[in-house]
């Protein structure tokens, strides 16, 4: 299974993460633009943007952008939907790791979802339904997290669906050091 031929569409109980849509837009500004959710964004080696997107306009730059980038094979932005809400709560990101650290072809998962869902068992179901299938789905040899030491509720769902805490140290294009990962 290529994620750049075709999508999958990955659903549980709660949760259906699939490719973002325009028509999303609306729910990922109210994501992207929450001050509370912010913190737990990763964008280590994004190029200085931290995914702050407080007007419409912007937050569809940044959608025309994911769509460019899944277009080239760089990275594959799904959006989360809440079944009970028909809404999108967040977004998964997923890449490949080409790099001479630790963490060479090791798949890349970014989860961001409004602050609310920032819970230990709303997060462990996200983890659980994607975590498994990554490997597959970018053909890596694991999967890569990074989560704050200040982000309890979310070090606790990543343990339970299989994470560790990595030693090692992610070294960026510009060779500074981000640590806070974890592998599985």
């Amino acid at each position: 299974m290529n994620i750049y031929e075709k999508c999958p569409v990955l659903e549980n109980e709660n949760y259906i993460i699939r490719l973002f849509e325009n028509e999303d837009c609306d729910d990922l500004l109210k994501v992207y633009s929450e001050k509370n959710a912010l913190p737990f964004f990763n964008s280590d080696n994004c190029d200085g943007d931290n995914f702050y997107y407080a007007t419409k306009e912007r937050m569809f730059e940044a959608m025309s952008f994911w769509t460019m980038a899944y277009q080239n094979g760089w990275f594959a932005r799904l959006s989360i939907v809440d079944k009970a809400l028909s809404a999108v709560i967040g977004t998964v990101e997923l890449c490949i790791r080409s790099s001479e650290d630790d963490f060479n072809n090791m798949g890349i998962l970014r989860v961001d979802v409004r602050s609310d869902y920032e819970t230990e068992n709303k997060l462990y179901a996200l983890f659980s339904l994607i975590t498994p299938k990554v490997e597959k789905m970018l053909g890596c040899k694991g999967v890569i997290t990074k989560t704050p030491i200040y982000a309890v509720e979310r070090i606790k769902a990543i343990q339970k669906a299989g994470f560790t805490k990595s030693k090692h140290l992610l070294i960026g294009k510009t060779g500074y050091a981000y640590d806070g990962y974890w592998t599985y």
